[in-house]
């Protein structure tokens, strides 16, 4: 395969310490553009960049994906600049909406009006990191004489919007400087980036897609079986992806799924996993199998792939293969 410009996403599965050695490891292979940090329940996305901006000196740092309903924009801008001035300049906010159970249940918010809010959000954050005095009306902010205490390195950093539904998508490709895509099927995929490049003619745009990847060249069933696994609990927990999925010729394998995970959690639940699943939507298995599936994917239009570390093995042995097969 051609060098390509790739990402690679440090999750839940490894600890502090492993996030800190691929880090380091990633960040002396060129063909690496980027490393991000998702956060849900586990490690707070800045404060684990922050540690890795200082055990990296090329590799961008983004976040992948913190809510706008966690963080109100001045936070987040003060969190972005930090990072800045930590890395000399490497930091890529990635925001989303999160979930209604998330939001509602573990933060006290309401989760309403996500659209609106994710264009207020923006609109705020944007004038925000300029250094500049921001004042804002808006239906659902309101800012009045904030201005960030030290003057930011850039007045721009770039900012990635997760997105599942067609509204989503519209506004990431209006307001953002790349869209963050995940648990999207081939066939859909190739839809869907067809309709952001149509929109965002003209300007520069980042399709960036997340992809749960598991590999291993002596046990690649052992990786298929890894990377089902992950996807189950998606499938399962995940609202919007289940219902996305549902929606996209995966019905039955997601009532399976979901059943199955509520008796008996992914273990039960990951035999459900239909081969056309993994196929279409993750990369697992051999080197030559995932370098298949990364083609198929950067096919359907994906510019920057970002791709999940899920280890087979231990992480940094399983991080190394990984980076010699890409």
């Amino acid at each position: 395969m051609t060098a390509i410009k790739i990402g690679y996403s440090l999750g839940p599965l490894l600890s502090v310490s492993e996030v800190l050695a691929c880090a380091k490891i990633a960040d002396s292979d060129q063909n690496v553009d980027s490393l991000w940090i998702p956060e849900s329940w586990g490690r707070e996305s800045f404060a684990t960049l922050g540690a890795m901006s200082q055990v990296t000196k090329r590799v961008r740092l983004g976040t992948s994906i913190v809510s706008i309903y966690a963080r109100t924009p001045a936070t987040v801008a003060m969190a972005a600049m930090t990072i800045d001035m930590l890395s000399g300049n490497r930091t890529i906010i990635g925001l989303g909406a999160s979930t209604a159970a998330i939001v509602e249940n573990w933060h006290g918010m309401k989760f309403e009006r996500p659209v609106s809010r994710m264009r207020e959000y923006i609109e705020c954050l944007r004038l925000m990191i300029t250094g500049e005095n921001v004042n804002y009306n808006g239906k659902l902010f309101k800012v009045n004489n904030f201005r960030i205490m030290h003057q930011p390195q850039r007045k721009y950093i770039p900012i990635f919007m997760a997105a599942i539904n067609k509204k989503m998508v519209s506004l990431a490709t209006e307001i953002a400087d790349g869209v963050l895509l995940y648990l999207r099927p081939l066939d859909e995929l190739k839809k869907t980036v067809v309709d952001i490049k149509q929109n965002t003619r003209g300007k520069s745009f980042e399709v960036a897609s997340s992809f749960i990847c598991a590999l291993s060249n002596k046990e690649p069933e052992k990786a298929r079986k890894r990377a089902a696994k992950t996807l189950a609990f998606y499938v399962a927990v995940g609202k919007y992806y289940n219902k996305f999925l549902s929606e996209n010729n995966f019905m039955n394998e997601v009532e399976r799924i979901t059943t199955e995970y509520g008796k008996g959690g992914a273990d039960a639940a990951v035999k459900f996993v239909s081969d056309k699943m993994l196929d279409s939507l993750v990369i697992c298995g051999s080197g030559e199998e995932c370098r298949r599936s990364l083609a198929r994917f950067m096919s359907a239009g994906v510019t920057l792939p970002i791709i999940q570390l899920n280890p087979v093995d231990d992480s940094e042995s399983s991080f190394r293969e990984m980076l010699s097969t890409f």
